[in-house]
């Protein structure tokens, strides 16, 4: 299959599982937790649909990205924030990584201080994905994101390299550094295979100018993956 093909097949993957989420875990009246990147966005756009068709009007959807919130807007789905609503029902995010326990990697799109922020405050926190994020040990296939201060970020590089990570500066698509929505710079942080995710976690966690990371441990509820054979549900 070409490349093209393979592109194809993975956004209808994405967009089966998105769509499976949505009508499997939002219901009427809910907040909504709204994550940021290509899968996020099918989530986005079925709740929209659904919206069309006189469904799940009084959903209320909080975005973790600027992005997302232009999306939900442009689509008519009413958005909230965090202040307004502290505790939410259920966040749908995806992710670019996924461990066997469910353990993430995220944060591809750059929003995963926000991403992070919402899926601890949610009640249930559903990550949806194609079946080639899949993998058996995080670090396998994809950099850790870690986003830092501009003031002193030489130094959290030179940290990050003693821990073992090969970094880059994430760049935008001029070629200029890529900046959150915070302002914060994105090192991609290449360590491989992580043999003890949580240690290396509480490690960033504890750096001064680290002000995230993209290691979610411990909060996924539930991941929705669709591939070849179709869309599965798997709870932790």
């Amino acid at each position: 299959m070409s490349q093209q093909g393979d592109g194809a097949a993975t956004a209808r993957y994405k967009q089966a599982a998105a769509e499976w989420a949505v009508d499997g875990f939002i219901q009427p009246g809910m907040v909504v937790g709204l994550g940021t990147g290509s899968t996020a966005a099918f989530v986005v756009q079925h709740l929209a649909a659904l919206r069309a068709r006189g469904r799940l009007l009084d959903v209320v959807g909080v975005p973790t990205s600027r992005a997302t919130e232009a999306l939900a807007r442009s689509l008519g789905v009413p958005v909230s924030t965090l202040d307004a609503h502290p505790v939410l029902d259920v966040t749908l995010d995806g992710a670019d990584e996924v461990a066997p326990d469910l353990s993430l990697i995220k944060g591809g799109g750059g929003a995963l201080l926000r991403e992070k922020i919402v899926a601890q405050a949610s009640r249930r926190v559903v990550i949806v994905v194609d079946a080639g994020k899949l993998s058996p040990v995080l670090g396998t296939h994809w950099p850790v994101p870690v986003e830092v201060m501009s003031f002193g970020w030489r130094s959290q590089a030179r940290f990050l390299e003693s821990l073992g990570a090969r970094v880059t500066v994430r760049q935008g698509a001029g070629g200029e550094p890529f900046l959150t929505d915070q302002g914060n710079l994105v090192l991609d942080c290449a360590f491989g295979p992580i043999d003890a995710p949580a240690a290396l976690a509480a490690s960033l966690g504890a750096r001064a100018g680290i002000v995230g990371h993209g290691l979610f441990l411990n909060l996924t509820t539930d991941l929705v993956v669709a591939g070849p054979k179709g869309v599965e549900h798997r709870a932790r």
